[in-house]
């Protein structure tokens, strides 16, 4: 078991995670950054939420913390009804390495590894078995279309060929969600839709939960819900009932 949990919440059990009145502030020189500002949130069990606003808004920082790299300084943040503010970090390493997946806009595949090879490495981490990792590298991308792509290393596959690597390295400890931080941005449009369109299936057809910080509005669009933050604070909530916050 991954920490304990102080408030169970069961009251809210489609929620995968809540943000409560969130806050948190850097020193950046003699100044202070207020990244959060009383941010609240739930994220619901098998959505796609889109996080939209400008930079500075405060997505990265969020997502951060949705992602459990990062605790509120003041506030609430639970994953799976475990208060997050009250584990360790080794226990927060544990809760992230077992179920969340990361995909970055600059894909991050280590150069030196096979496609195969970074997809394997996250199961290798959390104690996989060779042969299991290996079955499961090789049907995850297969699932990608990349058959025929395993043996070869990032500087031979082309943009979105690696995206799909990285989605699949993603899911290699089997997930319940999916952070995706400008997952596109380095893309062209054919295969920023095709990566979009991937993210969505998961989502359909695994029950994932999956949250993508873009300033591209055909990637937002996608989503279930849609998040707009400024200075810090979520100022709207758009999908299913429209609710408007004040700021």
């Amino acid at each position: 078991m991954i920490g304990s949990v102080e408030d169970s919440r069961s009251e809210n059990a489609e929620c995968v995670v809540r943000v409560e009145n969130a806050t948190k502030k850097y020193h950046v020189g003699s100044e202070d950054i207020h990244a959060l500002d009383g941010a609240s949130l739930d994220i619901h069990r098998g959505e796609m939420l889109s996080v939209m606003g400008p930079s500075g808004s405060g997505k990265t920082t969020l997502l951060n913390m949705i992602g459990c790299l990062d605790a509120p300084d003041n506030g609430g943040l639970w994953f799976d009804d475990v208060d997050i503010v009250a584990l360790k970090e080794k226990d927060r390493a544990k809760l992230r390495l077992h179920k969340i997946g990361f995909i970055f806009q600059q894909f991050y595949l280590i150069p030196t590894l096979t496609a195969l090879e970074n997809v394997k490495l996250p199961m290798h981490e959390a104690g996989m078995g060779r042969k299991e990792a290996e079955e499961r590298g090789r049907e995850l991308l297969a699932s990608m279309g990349l058959e025929q792509r395993m043996k070869h290393k990032p500087s031979q596959l082309s943009g979105g060929e690696q995206q799909r690597v990285a989605i699949a390295r993603a899911m290699a400890n089997s997930p319940v969600m999916i952070l995706a931080d400008e997952p596109t941005g380095e893309l062209d449009s054919k295969n920023a839709s095709r990566i979009v369109e991937l993210l969505r299936s998961l989502v359909k057809s695994q029950g994932l939960t999956v949250v993508v910080v873009s300033h591209d509005p055909n990637v937002t669009s996608k989503g279930d819900r849609v998040v707009y933050m400024e200075d810090g604070k979520i100022v709207r909530k758009d999908g299913g009932e429209r609710e408007e916050i004040d700021i």
